[in-house]
């Protein structure tokens, strides 16, 4: 059973937005502070943007969720580098692009997802991080905030940050992990891929924490309380939290709709990959062969192989990196290609 101290604003008696009438008309969320109850990231991930699209730009706002199991990759970043593809697959868990910059983190009903929005002018991280920082202070937890920006407990990060800025708003969103399966983060985090070289953004590996470990009694209710009364504190925000769900009228705003569409799509996930280079070796009985693959936006533009003729590599160019049948290369794969193929396949392969 879930409890927020905070007094529910029923879904019948909520204006959740306003239409303003017109040939352009525009829809303007009417709240500063957003509770999802849904556990879809598509959803949160979305809304979380429609939000930061078109909230007035002068007035803060508080954005509070968690996701069902799901990995998450910075807007630069590229999952062949990133996301154990792999386990992931194995454990039917999906990964997301975002649309702010930094790192890869894990989501699951155990971490509870922040997003503060501020306008341009005034947008400071620091001050932020600390809106945070006193949310889980009031929790009896002895936590301190790192250079970047980190909710560091024990020396250990217990939360992660990125930050977007468009026009004239700005926001802060993170993770807090609270019980969060640690194994599994780690086993779809841990990618061996030191020969891939990208032009993306790398995420920075540090040792992380769940708060539970530091205090038996806290829950994902418990931070969500705290941070909206630091929240309230910090901006002198006096609104009543607003709680959501993917069935309420505003999962059909089309810009919702649409920014629920594009996050699984080839062209955002695979599509906006920055040009990386990978290099891969293998024995073979014949002798060793290695390819350099040289991919841009998810999309092979060469491969060479040394140790085997040219027809394979060149087949390659143009196809889409890890999505390749046998039928799209129009080449003979019999013989050393054929066995060579499966090598180059399975390495690059991004689904089953």
């Amino acid at each position: 059973m879930i409890s927020f101290s905070f007094r529910y604003v029923p879904s019948a008696a909520r204006r959740l937005y306003t239409t303003a009438s017109g040939a352009s008309s525009v829809i303007t969320p009417t709240h500063s502070i957003y509770l999802s109850t849904s556990t879809n990231p598509y959803f949160n991930l979305s809304f979380e943007d429609w939000l930061f699209r078109h909230a007035p730009q002068k007035e803060p706002l508080l954005l509070l969720y968690r996701d069902a199991p799901c990995v998450v990759i910075g807007r630069n970043q590229n999952p062949w580098k990133e996301v154990n593809l792999r386990a992931a697959r194995a454990q039917g868990i999906p990964w997301i692009r975002r649309r702010s910059g930094g790192g890869t983190v894990y989501h699951d009903l155990g971490n509870t997802n922040f997003s503060i929005h501020v306008p341009r002018t005034t947008f400071d991280r620091g001050a932020t991080a600390q809106v945070i920082l006193r949310a889980v202070r009031a929790l009896g937890i002895d936590a301190d905030v790192n250079e970047r920006n980190d909710i560091c407990v024990g020396g250990e990060k217990a939360s992660g940050s990125a930050y977007k800025i468009v026009s004239g708003r700005a926001y802060h969103h993170g993770t807090m992990l609270i019980t969060t399966r640690l194994e599994t983060l780690g086993d779809l985090l841990r990618v061996d891929k030191d020969t891939m070289i990208t032009k993306g953004v790398a995420s920075v590996r540090s040792p992380v924490c769940n708060l539970a470990q530091f205090s038996k009694k806290v829950s994902h209710e418990m931070f969500v309380n705290a941070v909206v009364d630091s929240f309230k504190a910090e901006y002198g925000v006096h609104d009543e939290p607003c709680i959501v769900n993917d069935t309420d009228d505003l999962a059909r705003i089309g810009y919702i709709q649409r920014g629920m569409a594009e996050l699984p799509s080839w062209d955002w996930a695979f599509g906006q990959t920055p040009e990386f280079e990978y290099t891969i070796k293998k024995p073979f009985v014949w002798g060793d062969v290695t390819a350099h693959i040289h991919a841009r936006h998810g999309v092979i533009l060469s491969c060479t192989l040394q140790g085997l003729d040219s027809e394979l590599g060149k087949a390659l160019e143009g196809k889409r990196y890890g999505f390749i049948e046998d039928e799209e290369l129009g080449v003979d794969l019999s013989g050393r290609r054929e066995v060579v193929w499966a090598w180059l396949n399975e390495e690059m392969k991004s689904y089953d």
